[in-house]
């Protein structure tokens, strides 16, 4: 299934939207107002929360966003490397290995579960929006959109 992943053209908090090849949302993603984490929570169509995305408070060199379940259980960490040329992402705290590893500039990238590919992902580069097209089977595109969110705080937050 392919779905996109974009960005408010204007949103105070981060907003943003997960819809599928028809145009249809299938979650909504809202940011908190003022968050100094960059705190995202990741909704699916009937209002229920599915995921809570935030940055670690402090970053150094290497920086980390955090996905939490429903509950605020962590999930997982998501961290880049100081010198990320390739964009490489590593997932820690799951039970199996994953890596997200991409090209110069981070415009092609793939998701990498215990040595297979299970996802690729498209930056589109916008003046206004970061937009993110991404291709994994139906039953992994929750989990792995609050991935792409999780990087794209991680990308946000280095920018600043």
């Amino acid at each position: 299934m392919k779905v996109l992943i974009k960005n408010k053209y204007i949103s105070w908090r981060g907003s943003s939207y997960v819809t599928d090849d028809a145009g249809n949302q299938i979650f909504l993603v809202k940011g908190k107002l003022f968050s100094m984490r960059r705190k995202k929570f990741i909704y699916d169509m009937d209002g229920n929360l599915l995921y809570r995305v935030q940055n670690k408070f402090f970053n150094w060199f290497v920086h980390y966003a955090y996905v939490f379940d429903a509950d605020g259980e962590k999930i997982c960490a998501v961290k880049d490397r100081w010198f990320n040329i390739n964009k490489e992402y590593f997932i820690l705290g799951t039970k199996d290995s994953y890596k997200i590893d991409g090209r110069f500039a981070s415009r092609d990238s793939r998701i990498v579960r215990n040595g297979e590919i299970i996802a690729f992902i498209h930056r589109d580069f916008n003046i206004l929006r970061d937009s993110f097209q991404m291709e994994a089977p139906v039953e992994e595109i929750p989990f792995l959109s609050a991935l792409v969110i999780a990087i794209d705080n991680i990308s946000d937050n280095k920018s600043d």
